[in-house]
């Protein structure tokens, strides 16, 4: 692995230190993911507005949270998919919800089951999916505007996965609680 520098406020480059701020602002703290990432500016950059703009999806809490570990456990982040089962326990997402991703079993619901098998098929598949699938999406109460949110969602966790594996970035004392491999 590669050694890279959890940076503060004061020791990250310049370009970095209004982010970290950000984080601070917005987490009470740097999440270690973000410390890695001040190392390019742009990246951090980056991946904070688009955790912002799904964060503001038409998806509900539940909904955010399948999307975003579906991919974390695809990815066998083991740095995101800690964080992600306390930002949804934070959010007060049923915790049978996160317990089944992190497990890898069924969704409680018919409607996130889709919405899983939804997410973990445009991941599998570099964004094409059957004719099939589209029609279970649809029927299962989804939109194309939601579809098309699952694809921000990827993105955002490809920033974040990469990285951490790239780093093997240290999981937060805060989401260690919630430790997995």
């Amino acid at each position: 692995m590669t050694d890279f520098t959890l940076y503060d406020i004061e020791s990250a480059p310049e370009s970095s230190k209004p982010l970290l701020e950000s984080s601070v602002a917005a987490f009470g703290m740097i999440p270690n993911l973000h410390a890695v990432m001040a190392e390019s500016p742009e990246l951090l950059e980056a991946y904070q507005k688009l955790h912002t703009l799904f964060s503001a999806s038409t998806f509900n809490a539940e909904e955010k949270t399948v999307v975003w570990q579906t991919i974390n456990v695809a990815n066998e982040c083991h740095y995101c998919v800690p964080a992600h089962t306390g930002i949804a326990h934070s959010m007060k997402v049923d915790p049978a919800i996160t317990a089944a991703l992190r497990d890898r079993q069924d969704m409680p619901t018919e409607a996130l089951q889709v919405l899983h098998e939804t997410t973990l098929g445009l991941f599998r598949n570099r964004g094409r999916l059957t004719e099939s699938e589209l029609e279970r999406f649809y029927g299962a109460g989804y939109n194309k505007r939601q579809l098309l949110e699952i694809v921000l969602g990827i993105g955002q966790k490809t920033l974040s996965n990469y990285t951490n594996h790239l780093a093997d970035t240290p999981v937060d004392e805060a989401f260690q609680p919630f430790a997995w491999n």
